[in-house]
C-alpha cells in the first residue's frame, strides 16, 4: 500500500489555510522548513499550509498526487551522545504546481488574503539578476517569478500595506535576503514598473536574511528504503532522512514577522533574531573549518568518510581537538562566548558520528584551497592575534592539504599550481613559496611567526611516516596536554 492520507488517523488532512508559497521542490526544504510548519500544525500553532512551486522541467510530480502530498520524514542521528530515531509523516503541503504548466494557478494565489510567507531554495544560482519579463507567463528567474507575484498581489489587494509577503530565502548565500531585496528593486525598474508599487515593495514586504544547517541526503539508499517501509507498513516514494540536528536563524527584530512566522514558538531550532551573523561564524568556523582542516588528513590516512573518521580514535581526538583546543580559543569574542561555542562544537562532533550519513572526504576536498582561504585563515589570523604562537594541529591540517594537492586529479581551480610546484621544488622551499604567495591567501603567511616551520616539520611527517602514524602520535601528545 502506498502512502495517502486513508492511512492517517480518521482518513483525512485538517482544513488548514494556504499560507506559505514555497519556491523549490527540494529536500532541503523538505527536510527543514517545511519540517519546521507540520510540527507547529501539529500542535495547533500556526495552523497554515503550503503551495510548492515547481520551476524545473526535471521529473513530474505525479507521486505528490498518489500521496495526497504526504510524504514521510526519517530523522535518524546522533543528539547530545544518543542515537535517535525518528519517523514523521509530514503534511505539511497542500499542493504541487508546476510554473511552466500552472502559472495562472500560482497567480491566484497571490489574491489569497491567507497567503503571507514565501520560501525559496533555488540554489545559489537562483538569486540573480538577469533581464527578465515580469509579464511572462511564466518569468525565467526566480526573481522574476517573485516579483510577479508580488506585483499581482498588488494590484490583487489595491497596494493595501497590510497585504505584503515576508519572504525568506534559504539559499547558502551570506546576506541572501538583502540580495533578493536589491535584485528585486532592480528588476522592477528595469521593467518599468509604478513607482507606488516599488514604495509598496519597500515598505510593505519583510524580505530576511536567513541561514539553514540540516544534513538532509535525501531519498534513503534502495535497501534501507525497502527495509524502512517494511516497517512502516508502506510504500513512500518520497520518503526523505535527515540528521537531528536542525538550525533555521532568520534575521528579523519587527514583531509584525514574528507573529506571522509562529512556528517558531514549537522548535528551538527556529531562531528569530537581529543578528545572525553569530550563527553563520559558528557554522563556518567550527563545522565547515573543521572539515576543510581534516579532509586533506583523513583522505591521507584512508578514511572515506567522515563517521570511519570518527570511529577511529586517534582520528577522533585530532578532529575534536582542533575544532576544541584552536578554532574555539580563536573565534570566541564579545559575541561569542565561550560556552556557547563549545556546545556548538558538542553537537557538530555529534553531526560527524552519524552512522547514518556517508559524507565522502573526498567530497569535502573539492576546491580546496578556496576553502580554505575562506574557512580557516581568518581563524589562523584571529589565533595568532590573540595567542602569538602557532596551532599545531593547524598546521597539521595545512600540511596536509598541501600533500594532497600534490595528487594531479584533485579538483581544485589552482591543481595546476600545486602540480608546478610540487615538480619543481622540494617539500621545505614549497611550504614557504605557497605560504608567501599573497595572491593565493591575501596576506603573506610567513609573516606568521613560527608557522612556516611547523608546516615544513609536519609535511616532513607525512611525507617519511605517513597519515596513520602521525596521527597516532599527535593524539597521544593532546591526550597528555
Amino acid at each position: 500500500m502506498q502512502l495517502n492520507k486513508q492511512l492517517l488517523s480518521g482518513g483525512k488532512l485538517p482544513a488548514l489555510p494556504e499560507k506559505v508559497l514555497q519556491f523549490g521542490t527540494g529536500v532541503l526544504l523538505r527536510g527543514l522548513p517545511d519540517y519546521f510548519i507540520d510540527k507547529a500544525n501539529k500542535a495547533g500553532i500556526f495552523n497554515g499550509r503550503i503551495v510548492v512551486v515547481k520551476s524545473t522541467d526535471k521529473g513530474n510530480t505525479d507521486a505528490y498526487q498518489e500521496q495526497d502530498n504526504l510524504y514521510t520524514h526519517c530523522i535518524q542521528g546522533i543528539m547530545q551522545g544518543r542515537r535517535v530515531e525518528e519517523y514523521i509523516v509530514n503534511a505539511a503541503i497542500s499542493r504541487v504546481l508546476s510554473a511552466a504548466a500552472e502559472w495562472d494557478k500560482i497567480l491566484a494565489c497571490a489574491a489569497a488574503p491567507d497567503m503571507e510567507i514565501i520560501i525559496s531554495n533555488t540554489t545559489e544560482v537562483g538569486i540573480t539578476l538577469s533581464d527578465d519579463d515580469v509579464h511572462a507567463a511564466p518569468p525565467a528567474s526566480f526573481p522574476g517569478k517573485l516579483l510577479a507575484f508580488l506585483l499581482h498581489r498588488y494590484q490583487h489587494f489595491k497596494g493595501d500595506p497590510g497585504k505584503g509577503m515576508v519572504i525568506i530565502p534559504t539559499e547558502l548565500i551570506p546576506d541572501n535576503g538583502t540580495k533578493l531585496k536589491n535584485i528585486l528593486l532592480e528588476l522592477a525598474r528595469r521593467n518599468q514598473l509604478e513607482e507606488p508599487f516599488i514604495q509598496w515593495l519597500t515598505a510593505a514586504n519583510h524580505i530576511c536574511n536567513s541561514l539553514v544547517d540540516r544534513i538532509v541526503p535525501g531519498a534513503l539508499p534502495p535497501a534501507a528504503q525497502a527495509a524502512m517501509e517494511r516497517q512502516l507498513g508502506y510504500e513512500d516514494k518520497l520518503m526523505i532522512m535527515s540528521e537531528p540536528y536542525a538550525l533555521w536563524a532568520i534575521e528579523t527584530d519587527n514583531e509584525t514577522v514574528r507573529k506571522k512566522l509562529s512556528f517558531y514558538q514549537t522548535d528551538s531550532g527556529v531562531v528569530l533574531a537581529p543578528d545572525i551573523n553569530v550563527f553563520r561564524e559558528l557554522k563556518l568556523r567550527l563545522l565547515n573549518g573543521t572539515h576543510t582542516l581534516s579532509c586533506g588528513l583523513a583522505a591521507l590516512a584512508g578514511f572515506e568518510t567522515v563517521k570511519d573518521a570518527m570511529e577511529d580514535a586517534a582520528m577522533e581526538s585530532c578532529i575534536s581537538a582542533v575544532m576544541k583546543h584552536e578554532i574555539v580559543p580563536a573565534i570566541t569574542d564579545v559575541a561569542i562566548r565561550e560556552d556557547v561555542a563549545l556546545r556548538f562544537a558538542g553537537s557538530v562532533l555529534d553531526r560527524f558520528r552519524n552512522p547514518y550519513i556517508e559524507h565522502r572526504w573526498l567530497s569535502i576536498t573539492i576546491q580546496y584551497t578556496s576553502k580554505m582561504k575562506m574557512r580557516v585563515i581568518p581563524v589562523l589570523q584571529r589565533h595568532y592575534q590573540r595567542y602569538e604562537e602557532v596551532p599545531a594541529l593547524m598546521a597539521l591540517g595545512f600540511a596536509a592539504y598541501l600533500l594532497f594537492m600534490r595528487d594531479s586529479n584533485v579538483t581544485d581551480d589552482h591543481a595546476g599550481y600545486f602540480k608546478e610546484q610540487w615538480q619543481r621544488l622540494e617539500p621545505a622551499v614549497l611550504v614557504q613559496t605557497v605560504l608567501k604567495d599573497a595572491a593565493l591567501w591575501g596576506t603573506d603567511l610567513t609573516a606568521l611567526t613560527g608557522f612556516a616551520h611547523a608546516v615544513t616539520v609536519m609535511l616532513g611527517a607525512l611525507l617519511t611516516e605517513g597519515a596513520v602514524s602521525l596521527i597516532r602520535k599527535v593524539s597521544e601528545e593532546t591526550t597528555i596536554a
